[in-house]
C-alpha cells in the first residue's frame, strides 16, 4: 500500500510538471509568433507634444520643407533622424529640389532608387552638433554618408562646398537644423 501511494504521488507531480512545461512551451511560441507578426515602431512613433521638437517634427512643421521631409521617409530614414543624435541637418528648402533637373526628385522617391536617396540625404547629416560659430572658412565637416563637405564662411555668408547658402538655423531636441538653398550632391 505504501509503496502504491508513493509511486502515485510520483505520477501525480510527473503529470503536473508535463502539463506545466507545455503551457509554458505554448506561451512562449505564441509570444514568439505575436513578436514576428508585429513590427516594432521606432523613435518616430513616441508621442511628445511638451518637449522640444526633433529634427524630423521640425522639419516637417515647416511647409518650406515638404519635399524633404518626402524625401525621408521614402528613404526610411524618419527613425534614424528621429533619435538622440546629436545632428547637424543641412535642410534644403523645397525650392531648392526645385532647381534640380526636371524629373530628379520624383525618380529619387521611387522604391529602387532608395539606397541612392538615403545616400544623397545623409550626405546632408552630420553625427554632431555645429554651431554657426563651428562653421568657419575651409573647414571640413564628415557627413553620415562617409563624404565631406567644406563650409565657406565669408562676411558672415555661409555656405556649404560653394553651391548652398545657410539662410538660417532651427535648434531642435537631437541636433541643429540649417536651412539651405541648394541641394548638396555627394561627389
Amino acid at each position: 500500500m505504501k509503496t502504491t501511494a508513493i509511486l502515485l504521488s510520483i505520477l501525480s507531480t510527473a503529470a503536473i510538471l508535463i502539463t506545466g512545461c507545455d503551457k509554458t512551451e505554448t506561451t512562449n511560441e505564441s509570444t514568439e509568433a505575436e513578436t514576428d507578426s508585429a513590427p516594432v515602431p521606432g523613435q518616430s512613433a513616441v508621442a511628445d507634444d511638451e518637449s522640444q521638437k526633433d529634427i524630423v517634427k521640425v522639419a516637417a512643421g515647416s511647409k518650406d520643407h515638404s519635399t524633404l521631409v518626402t524625401a525621408v521617409k521614402a528613404a526610411e530614414l524618419v527613425d534614424v533622424l528621429s533619435n538622440a543624435g546629436p545632428f547637424t541637418v543641412f535642410a534644403p528648402v523645397n525650392a531648392a529640389f526645385d532647381k534640380l533637373p526636371k524629373g530628379t526628385v520624383e525618380d529619387l522617391l521611387k522604391p529602387e532608387n532608395k539606397d541612392k536617396l538615403a545616400d544623397i540625404l545623409q550626405y546632408h547629416v552630420a553625427v554632431a552638433v555645429y554651431k554657426e560659430d563651428m562653421l568657419t572658412d575651409g573647414r571640413v565637416i564628415s557627413m553620415a554618408n562617409g563624404g565631406n563637405i567644406k563650409i565657406s564662411n565669408q562676411n558672415g555668408k555661409i555656405t556649404i562646398n560653394g553651391s548652398a547658402t545657410v539662410a538660417g538655423s532651427v535648434p531642435a531636441s537631437n541636433g541643429l537644423v540649417y536651412v539651405i538653398d541648394g541641394v548638396l550632391l555627394p561627389q
